[in-house]
């Protein structure tokens, strides 16, 4: 059973990452997420870099054990796609009549996705900009692969309704030339990932999605015995789950155990996105490489000591390595500063930090100091509701489950 009995609606939103499943269930009561179960389970596996049965049997197994394990009392699913497998690119378009909309990001479009179209499940939306009366949220509107959610985020499925597999004999509409008059202005069409500051061009979200790597969702969630009913990014996830209707220029920094993805939230819509293969995991090997000691010891260590907020150079011993580690992650979040700024947009206000290496002890204050601005660990659990006594164990993991609760909350 789950931790309340759950006589409305619910969803469990799960998030299959490199090193763990974590899934949460919610229903809505009283207007508000309810907290029905959660688990999560440890798995070294990969389900986007490999494969081969043996990985899909242990994806599929491991996702059989948490859900029984945390008794999830629903087998409406929704899953999100990692960062790093996903095409995200802004476009510029004239603004014109949503009949030739969709054919004009199409044909845009295939400049800026690497693979070919046919191979891709496409979404799009166009983005709000500071101070329009009305929110523009014209989206994609094709009922097959490509639908868009009414709830926002990038759905590649019909909402609530199972999805199935996409591999059969289900033709896509081919990409046809926008109309002339919808183009003739040629010089508004601006380089993507820019902000033109004219009233008459729409900056627009695309994002892609291999069609094979979805149809492997889907099997494994059907035979994990669960119904996928929408697939969607992790930044929306993250953004629903610790932004809400915050409408400053946040940048979430979601630290996992191999890889960390930064994504910048503009009135609630991801931006830009950028992921590095280095998490948690690279600064316990850091550790245990130059203490010479165990993977478990070097990351009790890890735990204990944490970052140091001094920046001096004379750092030494464990706090150095742990800065050195880190390296690469300052490094990416300086660029993607720089390249949001660079874009003609204003600066970044906060950073949010996710994920399970979130934790590391002074790591918030160590960004806040580095980059002069305001930097906390998120909390998921401030929009959903849950038994007090449970508290203390769903702060310790919360981070942990942003992108679960994110997804859990998406169709409530």
């Amino acid at each position: 059973m789950g931790i309340f009995s759950s006589a409305k609606v619910s969803y469990v939103g799960v998030d299959v990452g490199t090193a763990s499943i974590k899934l949460v269930e919610l229903k809505r009561e009283s207007g508000r997420p309810f907290l029905v179960t959660y688990g999560y389970v440890d798995i070294s596996t990969d389900i986007i870099r490999s494969n081969t049965p043996e990985t899909r049997k242990k994806i599929v197994d491991s996702l059989k054990k948490v859900i029984a394990s945390a008794g999830v009392t629903t087998a409406s699913a929704i899953a999100a796609l990692p960062t790093f497998s996903v095409f995200n690119s802004i476009i510029t378009l004239p603004k014109m009549q949503a009949k030739d909309l969709a054919s004009a990001v199409r044909w845009e479009a295939k400049k800026y996705v690497p693979l070919p179209l046919e191979e891709m499940i496409l979404d799009w939306k166009i983005i709000k900009e500071p101070g329009e009366k009305v929110c523009a949220v014209e989206t994609s509107k094709k009922l097959t692969l490509e639908q868009q959610s009414k709830k926002g985020g990038f759905s590649l499925f019909s909402k609530k309704k199972a999805v199935k597999d996409q591999s059969g004999d289900q033709a896509e509409a081919k990409a046809k030339p926008p109309k002339k008059a919808a183009m003739e202005d040629k010089s508004a069409v601006i380089m993507p990932e820019t902000r033109p500051n004219k009233p008459d061009i729409s900056r627009i979200l695309v994002t892609a999605a291999p069609k094979n790597l979805v149809n492997r969702y889907i099997q494994i969630f059907n035979q994990a015995g669960l119904k996928l009913i929408s697939l969607e990014t992790e930044a929306f996830a993250l953004s629903r789950a610790l932004i809400g209707a915050d409408k400053a220029t946040i940048m979430i920094v979601d630290i996992g155990s191999i890889t960390t993805d930064m994504c910048v939230i503009e009135q609630g819509v991801p931006i830009l996105n950028r992921s590095i293969d280095v998490g948690g995991l690279t600064i316990t090997q850091s550790i245990a490489k130059s203490l010479d000691i165990s993977l478990e010891r070097a990351e009790q260590f890890k735990r204990d000591f944490g970052v140091s907020i001094n920046q001096e150079s004379n750092q030494k011993g464990i706090p150095k390595v742990i800065t050195t580690a880190l390296a690469p992650i300052v490094n990416e979040i300086k660029y993607v500063f720089d390249l949001y700024q660079n874009q003609g947009n204003l600066e970044v206000e906060k950073i949010i930090l996710a994920g399970g290496s979130a934790f590391l002890p002074n790591l918030a204050d160590y960004f806040a100091n580095l980059f002069n601005k305001p930097a906390v660990i998120g909390n998921p659990w401030d929009r959903v509701v849950y038994p007090e006594e449970l508290k203390p164990v769903l702060d310790e993991v919360g981070s942990r489950l942003a992108v679960a609760i994110g997804l859990a909350m998406r169709d409530l």
